[in-house]
């Protein structure tokens, strides 16, 4: 006994008991083992005992009760496995140990029943010497022997020869035994049948029986359940199976059921899924009769076999119904028998055999099993025979180009067609060129032509793919000949199979039906292909190249296939790591360099035909030479010179030949395709074969710097289309489009028109957007000619005419420039379109709604307040940037509202590894050259070009705002120069400004918010020009605010009260004393005899200046508060003495009456006395400075030099004072210090200015304007509201309140004047303040288009000036007191150059 597994054996097991369990559940398993010939006297017995927890008391107790089982039952099988109720008896310990007195006694409750005796009955029954308890007792059991069986049929089988009468009943029931039984027994089971079959050798009787029992077993070893038993069958058969004459017993009986296959349908279905089985013990027997008897009865044997498989024949040819089933099995299983067979039949007439057999299968039934019976064929033994392949592939291939051509089970011919391949790929299957070529001659057209038929999406497609490849891989030489001379004389067959060809090849190749990383296949693929390739080619070389049989389409075919194969993505190596690189071209080579090779020679071949291909074969050939392998472009590409030259030769140009290479490089290179080196290249050879050839060499030279100087362009484009970075975009399409422009390539130039068009728009340029539609629209008449295909290259335009395109484009233009405010440029549009519906389409709803349209925008010019974008001139040098941006200088237009420290920052994010530079002054060569970038960004003022139609004319000041920033191309820088010596009492004598002027490419707006600068150039103007400039400026302001006040008296005062307050106060330094100490000099006059007539033209603005003055002053005094009557007061009187002084010095003028004046809304001072936008003269910037040195709000690239300001206002402190300080200035102080209280009380005024002063349509603009919008400039907040401006170099500490006139100049800090404040200049593209209420914000797709928020003010209070807070908004500002700081000390020039920042 073993309790356990690795335990060693016992004679007797204890178990356990637990304390006071009277039931006690054990659950132990324990293996007993019985020698088989011990197990018939053999039982277990169970014996109990108390248990005592005193230990001597425990080895005191004996055996009270005792159970026992049999091994062996009395029908000689083995105990049944599973539970048994064992008899618990009890008796006396001695007589308990005897086993004879209780071996006859009933084991079980079962047995005891079956003597009749009732085991549910009161008390106990007396056995003899043992009474039966009560109790019962429980076990279960499992026998494991291959000897021993439980079953009685089987044991009876088993014990066959004992009686002998009851052997059919045992055969029978056999096959009803549980096979798991039986498989035990396998051997002893097969023994005893065959033993059966050879005692009754003379007799048939039992043949049947013996056959379905075989049948049975081997059916039930092919069952999954028992599989595992196979090589156990296998080995009885080899080693243990000894019945000689079986085979003929056995053979009988098969052909019989297949003879007899209508009636015995059931059986014959049995004996098919056992017919490997069946078979094999039919050969092992005949071998084993042969090994006894030396072939004695061969020639029946054989016989016997052709007579079974002729039975096989007739049953395939029967047509009843129900064998169906059976033929269907018959051509699964019989192809199993032939490894078996062919040891003792002759392989080649089993071959032969094996044809009939197929050839009997029912036409279009059964196809799928036909198929797979030729599959198991192939991979039988008897394939791999050269002569019995022979016999067998012709069956083969007929039925599989049946199939194929049929569409019939492609799934099994696919895999029939694979094996048979794979087998004759092998070496050690005998020759096997004949077999390819009856497969080449009979399948491969089909099977070209079943890819061909067959989708992509397939899941057969890589199957029939891989057939295809594998059979033009075993084809050599002699069989590509062959193929083509099996089509005879039929010169269009030999065509039809090769277009064939080509155009599957090329589908193949472009749409590839392997995975990308399935390299090998893609490989091997390729490399098949290559050679076919070229083994066709030779073919076109040889039947179609001359004149008579040249074939266009195929030869244009095999271009095409050619150059998608060398282009296909799997063969371009340089997209592979290195490694993976190495070992492919380490087994295959490079395959581009030869088919490319191969192109090249093909294409000289072509001769006169050549003329034919151009310019179709340009876009192929242009493909195939930009894949970058250097080799391969150099054999190439003077394929181009060859295609010039011919079309040169037929038609004394090569026009079409350059379109088309023009039209596909762009194509080709937006694409991904070329590079540097191309571009190189290309031009290398083209031009040495262009030099030298007689005709060609200047048109020839021509056309191939033109397709460089294209090729730089698209490579530019190329390298900045994925880039964040749309204005870089922008740049190189506009590059591009104008390239094509100039070389009138209409289709390509409007495709770039639209993508630009598209940039834009995703920027919200729509002013851009609209310029750039328009020239399109420019290329369309209004006509009913028809649109050609390239001028709609947009699904949305629905138009069949040029004039229905041009009006939709119109429309939409008019859109965008209504988005972009341009109501001026859509009015134009507006009215051409109106001019067509009225007189030309007489569509007059569309008129109607046209002219409301113009209507609204014509509102909207005089109504709304638009933005003002400044201007900023960039140069960006060092050859570190891109080609389109290198040492060039651009104009840009900077958004609304937008400081140049924003631009700056976002030219900088643009380009991160550049520096800024730190002046203004052109850079020189060692930058242009370095390596680095530098960029160089200033503010720049737009010259103003007004309309004729304006000048001269009383005009809305809105109306001409719009050209002030619009339609200009020409733009400003000023800085200062001194010349001659320093003059300490009056600095302006020798001040001179260097101004220089821009001019760009085209006018801004345009089709990009920047353009380059084509031309610079620089001009000095005189001080005396500066001061009469500024004058007209002054002059200009103060009437804009009179007229303003006429047209409106809802106005507020405040701007007004500051502007007079600002000129006619003689606190402010002597009003324009100083022109006076510097030009209306009798030195100066002796000095400058030529400036006479400008000194009179000063005189005269500086006395236009008093009518002026005397309109504001009384406007002022009919609108003034009673609050604010001293201020007035004090302001009439101050205006009186200036009067008095400028009339008797200069004269007087008289302006029109009033009500002549006053209009129906403020007119622009452009009359007789002022100069015209070429003659403004500009107020300077002090400084070329750095752009980090001086932040730009608005104004402050530069600050107004004001002419009548003395040099001993530039000082560091104003703690130290002029000793040398004029009795006037002190006189002045003390004059100020008396009105101190009317200031005061025109402070409090101010502060408690009621809220309906205000204009109903004012737009004031908070500190905090929402969570989206970046917070304005203090500043800005103040000046909107006040129109006052200063201008300021640089900020600085916050100035006292107490000091309203200029503080001193400190480095870095801001410089403010009161004199001539009101100048409406604008400097260096800084706003000019008109005292309109301020624009509101731009309404913006998002809220990033905020940007920075920019006014257009000139004058910048203290950084720290505190919000406005939300009681405050609306007041405006309080006017700063009028007491005038202690003057400063003298300070050197090179010290105020210093502190302003000036380089020098």
């Amino acid at each position: 006994m073993f309790p356990g597994a690795g335990d060693e054996g016992i004679l007797e097991y204890k178990s356990v008991i637990y304390y006071q369990i009277k039931q006690p559940r054990w659950f132990e398993t324990i293996k007993v083992a019985i020698p088989i010939e011990d197990v018939n006297r053999s039982h277990l017995r169970f014996t109990f005992r108390h248990r005592s927890s005193q230990e001597s008391k425990d080895k005191s107790e004996k055996i009270f009760a005792l159970s026992f089982v049999k091994l062996m039952r009395y029908d000689g099988t083995t105990l049944r496995d599973g539970e048994h109720d064992l008899i618990v008896y009890k008796a006396e310990a001695k007589k308990l140990e005897d086993s004879s007195l209780y071996l006859n006694l009933p084991a079980t409750k079962v047995e005891l029943e079956e003597k009749g005796l009732s085991t549910t009955g009161k008390g106990t029954h007396n056995l003899g010497n043992c009474t039966i308890s009560k109790d019962s007792f429980q076990i279960a059991t499992l026998v494991c022997s291959t000897k021993l069986t439980q079953n009685v049929d089987l044991l009876g089988l088993l014990k066959w020869r004992s009686n002998t009468s009851l052997l059919q009943q045992n055969l029978r029931q056999l096959m009803k035994v549980e096979g798991g039984e039986v498989v035990k027994f396998l051997q002893d089971t097969l023994d005893a049948l065959f033993n059966i079959m050879m005692e009754n050798s003379d007799s048939d009787t039992f043949d049947t029986l013996v056959f379905d029992s075989l049948v049975f077993i081997i059916g039930l070893i092919a069952d999954r359940k028992f599989q595992h038993f196979n090589p156990v069958l296998e080995t009885y058969i080899r080693k243990h199976f000894s019945a000689t004459l079986a085979y003929t017993k056995l053979t009988k009986v098969l052909k019989n059921y297949v003879e007899n296959a209508e009636k015995l349908t059931e059986q014959l279905l049995k004996a098919m899924k056992a017919l490997e089985y069946i078979f094999k013990f039919i050969v092992r027997s005949r071998v084993l009769f042969n090994q006894l008897y030396e072939n004695k009865g061969e020639a029946d044997f054989m016989e016997s076999l052709r007579n079974l498989f002729t039975s096989f024949n007739d049953m395939m040819n029967i047509n009843s119904e129900n064998t169906g089933m059976v033929k269907g099995a018959a051509l699964r299983y019989v192809p199993t028998i032939v490894n078996d067979v062919k040891l003792v039949f002759d392989p080649k007439e089993l071959s032969k055999l094996f044809t009939e057999f197929i050839l009997k299968v029912p036409l279009g039934r059964l196809v799928k099993q036909k198929l797979h019976c030729l599959i198991d064929i192939v991979h039988s033994d008897l394939f791999t025979q050269h002569d019995c392949r022979e016999i067998l592939l012709p069956l083969m291939t007929e039925q599989l180009k049946f199939h194929l051509e049929n569409q019939e089970e492609l799934e099994a011919c696919c895999q029939l067609l694979s094996n048979i391949l794979e087998v004759l790929y092998r070496k050690d299957v005998g020759p096997t060129q004949w077999h390819v070529q009856i497969i080449m001659e009979k399948l491969l057209r089909t099977v070209n032509r079943t890819v061909i038929s067959m989708g992509r999406d397939s899941p057969l497609i890589g199957s029939f793919v891989a057939s295809m490849t594998a059979t033009l891989r075993q084809m050599d030489d002699y069989h590509y000949t062959h193929l083509i001379n099996t089509f005879g004389k039929m010169r269009t067959d030999v065509v039809d199979f090769l277009m064939e060809t080509f155009i599957m090849f090329k589908d193949l190749i472009g749409k590839n039906v392997y995975p990308g990383d399935w390299v090998i296949m893609n490989m091997m693929q390729n490399k098949v292909f290559l050679r076919a390739i070229n083994q066709y080619a030779a073919v076109l070389n040889k039947k179609f190249l001359d004149q008579t049989n040249f074939e266009l389409q195929l030869w244009n075919n095999y271009f095409h296939l050619a150059v998608a194969y060398l282009t296909q993505e799997s063969l371009q190596l340089e997209n592979f790591s290195s490694d993976k690189r190495s070992k492919i071209f380490q087994k295959y080579q490079d395959m581009r360099r030869q088919i490319g090779f191969e192109i090249r020679d093909m294409w000289y071949n072509l001769g006169p035909h050549k003329i034919k291909f151009i310019p179709e074969m340009v876009g192929p050939i242009l493909e195939m030479t930009l894949v970058p392998e250097i080799e391969l472009r150099k054999a190439t590409i003077p394929i181009f010179f060859d295609m010039m030259q011919c079309e040169f030769h037929f038609t004394c140009s090569f026009q079409r030949f350059e379109n088309e290479i023009i039209t596909k490089l762009d194509h080709e290179v937006e694409g991904g395709r070329g590079d540097e080196q191309y571009k190189v290249l290309f031009h290398k050879i083209l031009l040495e074969h262009c030099r030298k050839h007689k005709y060609l060499s200047k048109s020839g030279e021509s056309f191939v710097n033109l397709v460089v100087r294209l090729l730089e362009r698209l490579l530019d484009y190329r390298t900045i289309m994925h880039d964040e970075n749309k204005e870089n975009r922008m740049s190189c399409t506009v590059n591009v489009l104008n390239f094509y422009k100039e070389i009138e390539r209409e289709e390509m130039y409007i495709r770039y028109l639209y993508k630009l068009c598209d940039l834009h728009k995703e920027c919200d340029n729509y002013t851009e957007a609209a310029y750039t539609l328009l020239l399109h629209a420019k290329l369309l008449k209004w006509t009913e000619e028809p649109c050609a295909a390239h001028l709609t290259q947009r699904d949305g335009y629905q138009a069949s005419t040029q004039g229905q395109l041009k009006d939709q484009l119109y429309q939409e233009i008019i859109n965008f420039f209504d988005k972009g405010k341009m109501w001026e440029e859509a009015i134009v549009l507006g009215k051409e379109l109106a001019d067509q519906y009225e007189n030309e389409m007489f569509d007059f709803e569309q008129l109607s709604a046209s002219l409301r349209k113009q209507a609204q925008f014509y509102e909207n010019i005089v109504k709304v307040i638009r933005p003002k974008p400044d201007y900023f001139a960039v140069g960006y040098y060092g050859v570190g940037f891109p080609s389109f941006l290198r040492n060039k200088m651009f104009i840009y237009r900077g958004k609304e509202y937008e400081r140049r420290e924003d631009f700056e920052a976002r030219l900088l994010t643009q380009f991160p590894n550049a520096d800024k530079m730190k002046t203004t002054t052109p850079p020189g060569d060692d930058i242009k050259t370095s390596s680095s970038q530098y960029i160089q960004c200033f503010t720049v003022k737009p010259v103003l070009e007004l309309p004729s139609k304006f000048q001269n004319k009383p005009v809305s000041e809105q109306i001409v705002s719009f050209y002030m920033i619009n339609e200009v191309y020409q733009f400003q820088y000023s800085r200062p120069v001194r010349k001659g010596e320093k003059d300490p009492d009056n600095e302006f004598s020798n001040m001179w400004i260097e101004r220089t002027t821009y001019t760009t490419a085209y006018k801004l707006p345009g089709i990009l918010r920047w353009f380059d600068v084509r031309s610079v150039s620089t001009e000095e103007i005189s001080p005396l020009e500066n001061a009469m400039e500024t004058m007209q400026l002054t002059n200009e302001k103060i009437s804009n605010m009179v007229q303003r006040h006429l047209n409106d008296s809802n106005l507020p005062i405040n701007p007004l009260s500051m502007l007079l307050n600002g000129i006619v106060d003689p606190a402010v330094m002597g009003g324009f004393t100083n022109y006076e100490k510097a030009f209306f000099t009798e030195k100066y006059k002796a000095d400058h005899p030529e400036d006479q007539e400008k000194l009179d033209k000063l005189k005269d603005l500086i006395a236009w200046q008093i009518p002026y003055l005397a309109d504001g002053v009384r406007i002022h005094g009919e609108k003034v508060t009673e609050a604010l009557r001293p201020f007035h007061d004090r302001l009439e009187a101050c205006f009186k003495q200036l009067r008095e002084k400028v009339e008797k010095q200069y004269g007087v003028k008289t302006l029109p009456a009033v009500d002549d004046r006053r209009g129906t809304r403020p007119r622009s001072l452009l009359r007789s006395f002022t100069m015209s936008s070429q003659q403004r003269l500009s107020v300077a910037s002090v400084n070329s400075i750095s752009s980090d040195n001086s932040p730009s709000r608005p104004g402050s690239d530069g600050f107004a030099l004001e002419p009548l300001l003395p040099k001993k206002l530039h000082c560091k402190s104003q703690d130290k004072l002029e000793r040398d300080e004029s009795e006037r200035e002190r006189k002045d102080k003390k004059k100020e210090k008396r009105n101190s209280k009317h200031q005061e009380i025109f402070d409090k005024e101010l502060k408690t200015t009621d809220i309906s002063l205000q204009p109903a349509e004012a737009v004031i603009l908070s500190e905090t304007i929402s969570p989206l919008r970046p917070q304005r400039p203090k500043s800005q907040v103040l000046n909107l509201l006040s129109g006052d401006r200063r201008i300021s170099v640089s900020p600085g500490p916050p100035q006292p309140q107490s000091s309203p006139g200029p503080p001193p100049i400190t480095p870095r800090n801001k410089l403010s004047f009161s004199l001539l404040t009101v100048s409406s200049l604008e400097l260096n593209g800084m706003g000019v303040d008109k005292g309109e209420t301020p624009p509101p914000l731009p309404v913006k797709g998002i809220s990033a288009d905020y940007g920075n928020l920019l006014g257009d003010n000139q004058d910048l209070t203290s950084p720290s000036t505190p919000p406005l807070t939300h009681h405050q908004r609306h007041l405006p500002p309080p006017l700063p007191s009028k007491t005038p700081p202690p003057p400063p000390p003298k300070t050197t020039r090179k010290q105020a150059s210093i502190d302003s920042g000036i380089v020098q």
